[in-house]
């Protein structure tokens, strides 16, 4: 039997938490993003290795200036340079709980920080540091829409407190999702969208610091790893399986933790399986190998509210019950799965938007209209 996947509950993965609690935060004035000159790409098709080489070493040399580590009195991490006016973005993890920042520039230099905004969704904060104009290096960010599977990506953070360290690797898979800190009423956790999966290896120390593309612009924040191997000291180690939060998520939401602090998700209220086998295909009577099937919705939520119908006759199949709604297509934009679903939600749609699912309702395809809350 296959577990559930839902806006509002996830299965659990391994990943690299370095402190528990989060901080207060304070009111900004939203900043605007300065962004350097973009350095020539790398030549992924070139013959000649040493240019390959050449065009990381000149990659690091643009970029590390822009990344920094994150010390804690709970532990340590990585984040980046997010604007001119001092801004660094990292993961709430690496500053959970904290009651010291300190933020090291690749120069040397070091700074305490102040946390002014959280997101125990996607799992970031926002660290305001005061430091002198020529260590500030903002640095540019890319559009993780156009990432493709298999291009390559470079690492940059403090692994084991290993700080500037650079790893490169390939985008393993797109639209990956994660188990939100931030958990329901009930105490199950929501679902991060819109996940990038790398084989870069990333560690412990890693978390919060940027993944870029080979133009050097960030696409993503280094979150998390899935592993089954551990340290003598029980800290998680690369397997090659990362994650990091696209940074089209960050730039959705990090003007808005600048601005007030806090943000707010998209809620729809349904929950759907991982994946379908064909014998529950058969079971369920579907005509579609793809779509969300509906098997759960929240009472008095946006979905039940607009009239989405969740599973609810048995079947042969322990636990798996028919008559819900399949979700195959979401604002025109065809649903294949769950995660596609998420990701599109929370990375275009806001609370008080409207969305028009098309489902497949027995062997009728119905467009309905839903109005999004916010994630209670």
């Amino acid at each position: 039997m296959k577990t559930k996947r839902s806006i509002f509950a996830f299965a659990v993965l391994l990943v690299a938490m370095l402190a528990c609690q989060s901080l207060p935060f304070s009111n900004q004035q939203p900043s605007t993003v300065v962004v350097p000159q973009l350095i020539a790409p790398i030549d992924s098709n070139a013959a000649n290795p040493v240019a390959e080489q050449d065009g990381l070493v000149t990659l690091y040399e643009n970029v590390s200036p822009g990344t920094v580590a994150i010390l804690t009195d709970q532990g340590q991490g990585s984040g980046f340079v997010y604007d001119a006016n001092g801004h660094v973005i990292t993961n709430f993890h690496v500053i959970e709980g904290a009651t010291i920042v300190e933020v090291r520039f690749n120069s040397g230099f070091m700074a305490y920080g102040t946390v002014i905004g959280t997101d125990t969704d996607s799992d970031l904060a926002i660290i305001k540091v005061d430091a002198p104009a020529g260590e500030i290096h903002p640095l540019p960010l890319g559009d993780s829409n156009s990432l493709k599977v298999g291009q390559t990506v470079i690492a940059i953070g403090n692994p084991f407190g290993l700080n500037g360290t650079m790893t490169v690797g390939i985008v393993s898979a797109l639209g990956r999702t994660l188990d939100a800190i931030h958990e329901t009423p009930e105490g199950q956790p929501f679902t991060a969208g819109d996940i990038i999966q790398t084989d870069a290896a990333i560690n412990p120390g890693n978390s919060g610091g940027p993944l870029f593309n080979t133009k050097g612009e960030v696409i993503g924040i280094n979150r998390a790893i899935r592993t089954l191997s551990s340290t003598d000291t029980g800290q998680p180690v690369n397997s090659g399986i990362g994650f990091a939060v696209s940074i089209n998520m960050i730039k959705r939401v990090a003007p808005v933790l600048i601005e007030t602090g806090t943000y707010d998700y998209p809620f729809l209220g349904v929950s759907s399986m991982d994946s379908l086998s064909l014998e529950m295909i058969k079971e369920l009577g579907l005509n579609s190998f793809t779509g969300a099937y509906v098997t759960d919705v929240v009472p008095g939520g946006p979905a039940d509210k607009a009239g989405i119908i969740a599973g609810n006759n048995p079947t042969s199949i322990p636990n798996l019950f028919g008559g819900g709604d399949l979700i195959i297509a979401i604002d025109g934009h065809n649903v294949r799965t769950f995660d596609e679903m998420l990701a599109y939600l929370i990375t275009n749609k806001g609370p008080g938007d409207t969305v028009v699912l098309q489902v497949l309702r027995g062997s009728e395809k119905v467009d309905v209209t839903v109005t999004l809350d916010k994630r209670p």
